[in-house]
């Protein structure tokens, strides 16, 4: 059985394959007799106190503010050593995948906007479906096997992280309320803290941690929402130095490397189980259509295959960009369909967007999510694996 365990966790489409059976879990514990149970679980409420300080939330928001800051980490650590050394660090590289997530947002965004142009409630939501979730994405492309080239894979994975930035603009700018000065100068002094300990050559994992445990702090006492703590730590945490025994240290890539399994096997799946648990008893075809539901479904699986396809294709047309190598426009849509699994990231966005609305749009969000993102999983499946066909062939 170990053995098994280790085979599976292996797997390129793992964490993908953990993700759906969050979810499924989640939608079992929701719709049965263990719905009491699995409210009570994520209504109770967790207290952290220091003296007279103390934090109290109840414990789904511990997760979407806490854990998910961990997530967020990771992102930054993954972004920087992008831009750094990996597939952003050249203009050339990252036109067209930069250029097709441009795409691959707005439309989404201007398709669920126009579909709820006249409720201002719900119009709170346009952000959702310009996510995608790159855990499951690759996990779908990882079931394809050797039937993808690696130059796909790679486009899909630059894509996947102009969209993260994107979403961390966007949380950042759009779904940040009741701001406390006095917490974000707090955060402010903290961020100046580690950027003087990035400048000083301070190669301490454990320092960075420390400090950005207070930014994450202020963050959460500031208004700003918490988890951009994550980013801001891992953007000031260096990539290379030297330790105090004067042997080379790469402190950005071990913790990049310490972060990444539980962050995948662990964080991820249970922010799944906490917010994918939608009640069906007594939904209908109509809870589709309705307006939240249906632009966020349309806004996936429409909008994000619509926005990467016609932005690629125009940034080719004028030469600013070219198709990966190996590449065909058959296996381009395929990609551009599985763009719309917003899942994860489009949950959590969905957390901030109808935190303060009512119930039903929370409830409309999460079906439009679960919905327009496992048409897009089964439909870009299906194409890569039975249309699709590589160049070699």
């Amino acid at each position: 059985m170990i053995r098994g365990l280790k085979a599976f966790f292996k797997l390129e489409a793992a964490s993908g394959i953990l993700l759906i059976m969050a979810a499924i879990l989640a939608l079992i514990a929701a719709n049965s007799g263990l719905k009491f149970y699995y409210d009570q679980l994520l209504s109770v409420d967790v207290v952290v106190a220091v003296g007279s300080f103390s934090i109290a939330k109840p414990l789904l928001l511990w997760i979407n503010d806490g854990l998910m800051a961990l997530f967020f980490l990771l992102v930054g650590l993954e972004l920087k050593r992008e831009v750094l050394v990996g597939e952003l660090n050249q203009i050339s590289k990252i036109a067209l995948p930069g250029i097709a997530a441009v795409g691959g947002m707005l439309v989404p965004a201007l398709i669920y906007a126009f579909i709820n142009r006249h409720d201002p409630y719900a119009l709170h939501g346009w952000a959702i479906p310009t996510a995608t979730d790159i855990a499951f994405a690759l996990g779908v492309l990882g079931l394809l096997g050797s039937r993808v080239p690696a130059s796909l894979k790679i486009f899909l994975v630059s894509l996947a992280i102009f969209d993260d930035i994107g979403a961390i603009i966007i949380i950042a700018l759009f779904y940040t309320d009741n701001l406390s000065l006095t917490a974000i100068i707090s955060a402010g002094l903290g961020i100046l803290v580690l950027i003087f300990m990035n400048r000083q050559g301070v190669v301490s994992k454990a320092a960075y941690l420390i400090v950005g445990l207070v930014v994450w702090v202020s963050l959460l006492k500031s208004g700003v929402h918490a988890t951009l703590a994550g980013v801001a730590i891992a953007l000031c945490i260096p990539y290379q130095g030297v330790d105090a025994d004067g042997k080379p240290a790469m402190p950005m890539h071990e913790l990049e490397k310490d972060l990444h399994s539980p962050v995948a096997y662990g964080v991820l799946p249970i922010f799944a189980f906490a917010n994918a648990g939608l009640p069906l008893a007594g939904m209908s075809f109509n809870d589709v259509l309705s307006p939240v539901s249906l632009g966020i479904l349309l806004g996936l699986f429409l909008g994000k295959q619509l926005g990467v396809m016609l932005f690629t294709w125009l940034a080719v047309v004028t030469k600013v960009g070219k198709l990966p190598a190996d590449v065909t426009w058959s296996q381009l849509y395929g990609v551009a369909v599985i763009c719309g699994i917003g899942f994860t990231m489009s949950l959590f966005i969905g957390s901030l967007a109808f935190e303060q609305t009512i119930e039903g749009q929370a409830m409309g969000d999460r079906l439009g999510i679960l919905v327009g993102s496992l048409f897009s999983a089964l439909l870009g499946y299906v194409w890569l694996r039975y249309v699709a066909k590589p160049k070699s062939q």
